[in-house]
C-alpha cells in the first residue's frame, strides 16, 4: 500500500516545506508525501502544534538540523503562508488556527468527505480470516479477542480504501467432534435438549474429555481410541449413524455461534469448513507426494525443514489421514483460486506461530506464487483474574451467559432509574449496545502481544480506558447538540475560537485519518482506541474550560457547538471502526 497525502492542512504544510526545501537547499527529489509521512504531532503545544525534523537533510546539506530549520522558516514566512510557523531547535512547527481547522477539516467532517477520502493508493484485495471457532464446544469470553480484533481491522482496512473479504473457518470435524458425540451415544443417559443445544454440547465435551483421561491407563483405554477413530471414519464416508449425529449437532453449534455474531453486528463474506477441505487436503498431499514434494519418515508422509530450524511438517499420518497443516495448504490454495486475492491474513492466536511457519514454508516449496502473501497476525491469550480458561477443563465463562450477566448489571447499576422515562425497548437495546462497547473496546485496546485480563467490573466502569466511558462521552455530545439545536448549515467564525482547549481538540481531531492510516500499515488497533480515549479527554476538558451554553456572545456558542459536533463526528466514526456502536442517549 502506498500512502497518500490525505490531510489537507498537512499537505498545504508539505507543500510548503517542499518549496522552502527546493528554493533554499536545490533539494527537488523529495516528494510530498515522503514530506507529509514526516510530519507528526509537536510534544510541546506552547511551541507548535505539527512538527517536521529536520534532522535527516544534516548529513546532505552539512548543516545543523537548528540552522536548517531557521532558514525554511525564513523562507516560508516569505511567502506569507496562512499558517504560524516557528523554528525549535532541529524542528520547523507550525501553528493550527481555528479558520484553517474550519475550511479545511470542519467543512468536510460535516459533509462526510473527511472520512470518505482513501487513504492509500494501489491497495491489495485481502480476505482476513479470523473466528476459527470449534463446533461441539462452547462459545466462551476468550474467543471474543480473535473476533473483535478481526472485525475491528476488516473496519479500518475497508475504511482505508482496501478491499476486504471477511472470512471464518470452524472446526467442524477432529477428535474433540468425536469424543462429543462418542460420549453422547455411549455414555449419556438423559434425552437431548430441545433448547440451549449448542450451549449443552460444550458440557458434554467437557464432561467426554474428562471421562476419557479418567479411563486413560484402565482396560477401556484402546477400546476408547478405537471408537474415536471409528467415529472420524464414519463421519468422513458421509454416512452412518454418528453421521447422522454429526449433521444434527453440528448445526446447533452454528446456530450458537450465529446467535454470538448477530450480537457483535458481525458477518462474514465466507464461511470456510474444516470438513470442506479435509478430504480435498488429503488427495492433494498424496499428489505432491506422487510428484516428490514429501518424503516419508516413520510412516508418516510430509516436508524436511530441519535447514530452516522448522522440523518435520507431517502432512499425512501414518493412518492415512492429514493434520490441521494438510488442511491449511488446501485452504490457502482454495482461498486465492475462489476470490482472486492479493493478500491472505490469518487471525490466530500466537501459540500457532510454528504451524503457520511450517504451512507457509510448504507452499513456498511447492512453488505456490502466493506463498510470500500470506501472514500469520498472532495475538495473545484472554485470562479471567484467577487464570487461564480451558474448554477441556470447563473452566470458562459461556459468552452469551456472560453477555446475559452484563446487560443485567448495566441496567440494574446505570438504566433502571430510567424507567418510565424511556420505554422497556430503550432500555433493553441501550443495555446491548453498552456491553458491546464494553467487550469490543477491552478485547481491541491492547496491543496484539500483550495478554489481556477480562474483569467484567473493571470494563463497564464509565470512566477511564473503557468503551462505556467513550460512549458515554458520544451520547453526552450528541444529547448538548440536539438541545442546542446544533444545525451544521448556520455560519461558523472559526477565528473565535483561541482558547488552549478549543485548538487542542482541532488538532487532535484533524490527526484522526492519520491514526486509522497507521492501524491499517501495522495491523493493530491499540493506537485507534488510545487516540480516542485522548479525543475523549479533551473533549471533557474543552467542555469544562469553555462554556457552551454560557458563551459570551452566541458566535461563540455556535462555534464552539460546531466543535463539539466535528468531535461526535470523530469519535462515533472511530468507534465504528472498532466495531462499536454508539447510543444516542445514555
Amino acid at each position: 500500500m502506498k500512502l497518500r497525502a490525505h490531510n489537507k492542512i498537512l499537505t498545504l504544510i508539505a507543500e510548503q516545506i517542499q518549496l522552502a526545501l527546493k528554493e533554499e537547499y536545490n533539494l527537488i527529489e523529495l516528494s510530498i508525501i515522503e514530506i507529509f509521512k514526516q510530519l507528526s504531532l509537536a510534544p510541546n503545544f506552547k511551541m507548535g502544534h505539527i512538527a517536521f525534523a529536520c534532522f535527516p537533510f544534516a548529513k546532505d546539506l552539512k548543516k545543523a538540523p537548528a540552522e536548517i530549520s531557521k532558514s525554511l522558516k525564513n523562507k516560508i514566512d516569505s511567502r506569507n503562508f496562512s499558517l504560524k510557523s516557528i523554528s525549535a531547535g532541529p524542528y520547523l512547527n507550525f501553528f493550527i488556527d481555528g479558520n484553517s481547522f474550519g475550511e479545511h477539516i470542519a467543512t468536510d467532517i460535516e459533509n462526510d468527505v473527511f472520512f470518505t477520502a482513501p487513504l492509500f493508493d494501489n491497495t491489495p484485495k485481502t480476505m482476513v480470516e479470523y473466528s476459527q471457532p470449534n463446533t461441539h464446544k462452547v462459545l466462551h469470553v476468550g474467543h471474543m479477542r480473535n473476533l473483535c480484533l478481526g472485525n475491528a481491522l476488516i473496519e479500518i482496512l475497508r475504511y482505508s480504501g482496501q478491499e476486504v473479504i471477511s472470512a471464518t473457518y470452524p472446526g467442524d470435524v477432529g477428535t474433540h467432534v468425536a469424543k462429543c458425540l462418542w460420549y453422547v451415544k455411549n455414555r449419556y443417559s438423559g434425552d437431548l435438549p430441545t433448547e440451549n443445544k449448542g450451549a449443552w454440547l460444550g458440557n458434554i465435551y467437557a464432561s467426554a474429555n474428562k471421562l476419557l483421561e479418567d479411563e486413560k491407563g484402565t482396560e477401556k483405554e484402546d477400546q476408547n481410541r478405537s471408537e474415536l477413530t471409528a467415529i472420524l471414519k464414519e463421519i468422513e464416508s458421509a454416512k452412518g449413524e454418528y453421521y447422522e449425529l454429526w449433521r444434527e449437532t453440528r448445526q446447533w453449534s452454528i446456530d450458537l455461534m450465529n446467535k454470538a455474531y448477530q450480537w457483535a453486528n458481525i458477518k462474514f463474506d465466507r464461511w470456510f469448513f474444516e470438513s470442506e477441505v479435509d478430504a480435498p487436503s488429503v488427495k492433494y498431499a498424496k499428489e505432491l507426494e506422487e510428484k516428490g514434494f514429501l518424503v516419508e519418515d516413520q510412516g508418516a508422509i510430509g516436508m524436511r525443514f530441519e535447514d530452516e530450524k522448522l522440523g518435520f511438517c507431517i502432512l499425512i499420518k501414518s493412518d492415512g489421514t492429514g493434520l490441521y497443516s494438510t488442511k491449511d495448504v488446501e485452504l490457502a490454495r482454495k482461498k486465492f483460486e475462489e476470490f482472486k486475492i492479493d493478500k491472505n491474513v490469518y487471525i490466530v492466536d500466537k501459540r500457532q506461530a510454528f504451524h503457520f511457519q511450517q504451512v507457509f514454508k510448504v507452499l513456498e516449496k511447492i512453488g505456490f506464487e502466493k506463498a510470500k502473501d500470506c501472514y500469520h497476525l498472532q495475538y495473545d491469550f484472554v485470562e479471567l483474574p484467577d487464570g487461564a480458561m480451558s474448554s477441556r477443563k470447563g473452566n470458562i465463562v459461556p459468552l452469551m451467559d456472560l453477555i446475559s450477566n452484563m446487560e443485567k448489571t448495566i441496567i440494574d447499576q446505570y438504566l433502571e432509574k430510567y424507567r418510565g422515562q424511556w420505554s422497556d425497548m430503550e432500555i433493553n437495546e441501550t443495555a446491548r449496545i453498552v456491553a458491546n462497547g464494553a467487550i469490543k473496546y477491552g478485547m481491541v485496546r491492547m496491543d496484539n502481544n500483550r495478554k489481556i485480563v477480562f474483569d467484567m467490573n473493571e470494563w463497564l466502569k464509565l470512566d477511564g480506558e473503557t468503551g462505556p466511558y467513550l460512549q458515554y462521552v458520544c451520547a453526552r455530545i450528541n444529547s448538548l447538540c440536539l438541545k442546542q439545536n446544533f444545525n451544521k448549515e448556520q455560519r461558523v467564525n472559526w477565528n473565535l475560537l483561541v482558547q488552549p482547549q478549543e485548538i487542542e481538540l482541532m488538532v487532535k481531531i484533524l490527526m484522526f485519518n492519520n491514526v486509522v492510516a497507521q492501524a491499517a500499515e501495522q495491523y493493530k488497533t491499540s493506537g485507534l482506541c488510545s487516540y480516542l480515549y485522548e479525543l475523549g479527554k479533551h473533549y471533557n476538558s474543552f467542555y469544562a474550560e469553555c462554556p457552551i451554553a454560557k458563551a459570551e456572545t452566541e458566535d461563540l456558542a455556535k462555534s464552539r457547538l460546531a466543535l463539539s459536533h466535528a468531535c461526535f463526528q470523530t469519535m462515533s466514526k472511530g468507534l465504528s471502526l472498532l466495531g462499536i456502536p454508539t447510543p444516542l442517549k445514555m
